[in-house]
């Protein structure tokens, strides 16, 4: 008998496990009942088990009686969820019937016996269509025929995925049907012989499906395993009946939220990611075995919901057991995080009165009050953090406290957190940081206390520094030598692959700035050369007409590529990043004034801290925006706002899914350029991209901040758009296709054609390819092609110019490429066509476009034990030099006839401009906006007339935007004259 390797052989194997294994009953598909999403023969079989007497009073062995509690059954999970039902049953007249018994004690031999009576069952090819219809799914369990979890079921050695099993849910699966409406079923999997992805609510083609995966090699995936298929994790441990009834008690669970005005959101079903139950049950079995006085450090990416993972440690710390008697007395929460607060109670209201469990201790005299009265969970303030120490110290010593630490998140200010935390901690300020964050905050305190011994600390951080993995980091012996690292990770590299968040790296462009300075003394005095490049740069940069040109960049860039292109389904906000609190108000008035000028519909809002003066008054972020601070985080959700103009706040512990572009205006570096950057990664089900575009970073800085915690990372440059000539040229040569094809089918797709009139002119391209080319000939095809889409794709976010014949082609290659099979690879191509992409493509032909990472753990120095030195002494130059060196460094190029260049740009092309015919007609009959559309048309024809005579100039207005913005704008500024006609040819200002 040959081996099953079908997808039904797949089916067969797994419920055989959780039969034989797992202690399953295996159900029969008829016994379903389609109205009501149950399993009756179970149902009554486990209520006649456990609970005779309420079968009696309710009459259930009466058929008509049976059908009201069905109802009854039926009406209380589609209020209040499977979940809570299966937890806390249903009243039915006067009758209560239980519906799942948990976890027993074990002293208690009743409770045993009732939780022993539980159902769990195994149902395959479960017929589910209201309608009496055919579909079926693979599989799907119940416990005591209330529906658990579904499954779609593909094998890779039958060439389909678990992609296929994803798309078989949204598209097959009608979420109208009772058992796919929210909340009836805990959980759907789509699986296959190497990964498993979950959704915990279908909706049709918008059902998000997240990985349920081990994780390999810090990466996406799963391990092989030396015992079986790569994902057996799943029937072999998760769905056990241990296992499956601690998801049930502890993780699953259904949240409502509400608005700013109180009014309720739609409910959002949880199910525990596959990190989150390992970190917590890893933590949970070391601290039961070795009780208090431990420390944790868990690194997990941002965006891994370390929030819900806290919140599910939170609740089962206080119950934990460690050598017959309670682990801890109490839990303490540090956070700055409102929410996280929120999601506390949230996660334990369902399991017992909040009230009388949770307290929040926003101020010292709640604190010791909690503490005395034994809350089980106390959420506090970092502040409080040196109170929370010295309470447990000295007052509560014969108490066991874990103290979990939320260190990674703040969104205030810096500088005023420092403060503040210097003020109650007693500290000095010799030696503190001036923009300290929190995880520096908890650092410091420590190290002014000793740990203590009656409580273990659990610190949660993406990004910790060498003084969080000497505090709290598991220490290790490797080669003689004592290192640290985290009890659990969940990386970077990991989250990105799995699609928890997404890679704020993958379009990382850095902008140069361009200025030039001149001396306005006669004398020339001498400055300290270094200090003063460091305020020339902050002058120009801050300088009025330098926030205009960028914040114009910035909003033209919004409009123009991320609006148009309808990012996030055209819900997308951008971040602006600025380096202080009076850089953010400059550029909040220039975006107010520049978004007015373009008739935008949106606006901006702006973000800092206290009051501050400009302009001669006093203002503050509530007078300039218009409403209270408090209201920022749920306006900018909202439109009209899309622009968050940031001076500190927002740059850590802010989770906007709809944040998708940044704008940085700020030297960043170290763990304050990742967090700052990592704004962007929150995943949201139609975020497919970030970008930022940086005015004051290289890539070089950027790669070395995000080297200790990112495994592997692209960073862009600026890509040369001839490349894409180059690979156009190279595609059309091929002769796989004809341009009337693309027109043809590009027309088709734009004019919303049915899928099968695409499909002819595909297959007919698809036949070239395989009968024209060779081997070698369709590595080449396709690797080009894959390299055009990934460019263009690119490009096209930054390029102040569009090339329809670019556009065309990206959108048939992107339909022609999944259609193009991989040449036979029996010989040395094998592999080939993965390994040829824009990346490795990009290398070659300009090495520093692509830095990918070390592929190993990285490694930091620890704290410098050294000291001393000396001051350095000042580097004294005269004024002269120092601007020339500036300008050098920043300055635009050298003309070889400077003075005829400039009497060019000042006198020649104003002049010509508004001599233009088509521009004074604009001027003096049309609005701003068509004006500025004829004026850039007449300078492109004037500098056509230019060519000749001044090459230079045409190049580098041809070959760099940011020079012919600049230029454009000027000699638009000099010319536009509504009130006279056009300009006169003034200079540009």
């Amino acid at each position: 008998m040959s081996t099953d390797t079908s997808e039904k052989g797949l089916e067969a194997l797994i419920a055989r496990s959780l039969v034989d294994d797992a202690g399953y009953v295996l159900g029969d598909p008829k016994d379903y009942d389609r109205d009501h999403a149950v399993d009756v023969p179970k149902l009554l079989a486990f209520l006649r088990a456990t609970q005779p007497e309420a079968v009696t009073q309710l009459g259930l062995e009466d058929e008509a009686k049976r059908l009201k509690f069905l109802h009854r059954l039926q009406g209380e999970v589609a209020k209040r969820g499977v979940i809570d039902v299966l937890r806390s049953g249903v009243k039915d007249g006067p009758v209560s019937v239980e519906l799942f018994f948990g976890t027993p004690s074990a002293a208690n031999a009743k409770a045993v016996e009732l939780h022993v009576a539980n159902i769990f069952s195994v149902t395959r090819q479960l017929r589910y269509a209201k309608d009496g219809g055919a579909q079926s799914l693979d599989m799907a369990t119940f416990i005591n025929g209330l529906p658990i979890s579904t499954f779609e079921l593909k094998n890779s050695l039958t060439k389909q995925t678990v992609a296929d099993a994803v798309e078989q849910f949204k598209r097959d699966r009608d979420p109208r049907e009772a058992l796919f409406k929210f909340g009836r079923c805990v959980v759907h999997f789509a699986v296959d012989d190497a990964e498993v992805r979950m959704c915990t609510h279908l909706k049709g083609k918008e059902s998000w499906f997240l990985p349920f995966n081990k994780g390999w090699n810090d990466g996406a995936g799963n391990p092989p395993n030396r015992a079986g298929l790569k994902t057996d994790y799943l029937w072999r441990d998760m769905l056990t009946k241990p296992r499956l009834t601690e998801i049930l008690e502890n993780y699953a669970q259904i949240v409502e939220e509400r608005d700013e005005h109180g009014k309720k959101k739609p409910p959002r079903q949880v199910f525990p990611r596959y990190h989150q139950l390992d970190v917590v049950r890893e933590l949970l079995r070391h601290a039961g075995d070795h009780g208090v006085g431990r420390r944790y450090l868990i690194q997990h990416s941002a965006g891994s919901g370390k929030s819900n993972s806290i919140a599910w440690l939170a609740h089962q710390l206080v119950g934990l057991e460690h050598a017959g008697r309670l682990a801890f007395d109490t839990a303490i929460v540090v956070t700055d995080r409102r929410l996280l607060d929120k999601q506390i109670r949230d996660t334990i209201k369902q399991f017992a009165q909040v009230a009388s469990v949770v307290g929040h201790a926003d101020r010292s005299g709640a604190l010791r009050e909690f503490l005395k009265t034994g809350k089980k969970i106390v959420i506090t303030t970092v502040q409080k953090f040196p109170v929370i120490l010295d309470e447990i110290g000295d007052e509560h010593r014969g108490k066991r406290f874990a103290i979990i630490i939320d260190e990674a998140h703040s969104s205030q200010g810096g500088r005023t957190s420092a403060k503040m935390n210097i003020a109650l901690s007693g500290a000095g300020g010799e030696g503190q940081e001036e923009d300290e964050t929190v995880e520096d905050t908890i650092n410091r305190i420590m190290e002014s206390r000793k740990v203590l011994p009656n409580a273990s600390y659990f610190a949660f951080t993406a990004t910790p520094k060498n003084k969080t993995l000497e505090v709290f980091g598991t220490p290790f012996t490797e080669g003689g030598v004592t290192k640290h690292r985290p009890f659990h990770t969940y990386t970077m590299k990991q989250a990105i692959q799995e699609g928890f968040i997404l890679d704020v790296l993958a379009q990382y462009t850095p902008i140069r700035s361009y200025y030039r300075l001149a001396k306005a003394v006669e004398d020339d005095p001498e400055f300290d050369s270094n200090r003063a490049k460091k305020k020339l740069r902050s002058y120009v940069e801050g300088h009025e007409h330098a926030i205009r040109q960028k914040a114009e960049i910035m909003v033209d860039h919004f409009h123009d590529q991320v609006i148009a292109r309808r990012k996030i389904g055209g819900d997308a906000r951008a971040m602006v990043v600025t380096g202080g609190i009076q850089r953010a108000i400059q550029y909040f008035h220039a975006f107010r004034d520049y978004l007015r000028e373009r008739k935008s519909p949106y606006q901006a809002i702006v973000a800092f801290s206290g009051e501050h003066e400009y302009g001669g008054q006093k203002v503050t972020e509530a007078s300039l925006n218009g409403f209270p601070s408090s209201a920022i985080e749920e306006r900018i959700q909202k439109d009209p706002y899309r622009f968050l103009i940031c001076a500190d706040k927002f740059q850590t512990g802010y989770d906007e899914p709809l944040l998708h572009t940044m704008y940085v205006d700020k030297a960043l570096s170290g763990v304050k350029a990742v967090q700052t950057l990592s704004r962007l990664n929150r995943a949201h089900p139609k975020k497919h991209d970030t970008f930022v575009l940086d005015f004051q970073n290289d890539a070089d800085v950027i790669e070395a901040s995000f080297a200790p915690y990112y495994r592997t990372t692209i960073l862009s440059e600026q890509t040369d758009p001839n490349k894409l000539h180059d690979l156009k040229a190279a595609l059309d040569g091929h002769q796989v296709y004809d341009a009337a094809q693309v027109d043809d089918l590009v027309a088709r797709y734009l004019s919303g054609a049915p899928r099968d009139a695409l499909d002819p002119i595909l297959d007919a391209c698809v036949a070239t390819y395989l009968s024209d080319l060779d081997e070698d000939g369709q590595v080449d095809f396709k690797g080009k092609a894959k390299a055009f889409v990934r460019t263009y794709g690119f490009l096209a976010s930054i390029l102040p110019y569009t090339n329809a014949e670019w556009e065309k082609l990206a959108t048939f290659l992107n339909f022609l490429i999944p259609k193009l099979p991989a040449p036979r690879e029996e010989d040395l191509s094998k592999g080939i066509l993965e390994a040829v992409d824009m990346d490795s493509y990009r290398v070659e032909v300009q090495a520093s476009m692509a830095v990918a990472l070390p592929d190993t753990d990285a490694e930091v120095d620890p704290v410098p034990t050294s000291g001393g030195g000396r001051k350095p002494e000042p580097e004294l130059d005269r004024l002269s030099n120092i601007i020339q060196a500036f300008n050098d460094q920043f300055g635009n190029v050298d003309w070889k006839d400077g003075d005829k260049i400039r009497k060019v740009i000042t006198e020649e092309l104003p002049a010509k401009v508004s001599a233009d015919k088509a521009f004074q007609n604009a001027v003096r009959n049309s609005d701003r906006q068509n004006a500025r559309i004829e004026h850039d048309a007449a300078l492109q024809r004037a500098m056509n007339d230019l060519v000749a005579d001044h090459v230079e100039l045409f190049k580098m207005f041809q070959d760099d935007p940011s020079f012919r913005k600049f230029l454009t704008d000027n000699i638009f500024a000099a010319t536009y004259r509504p009130d006279k006609g056009s300009g006169s040819g003034a200079s540009p200002p």
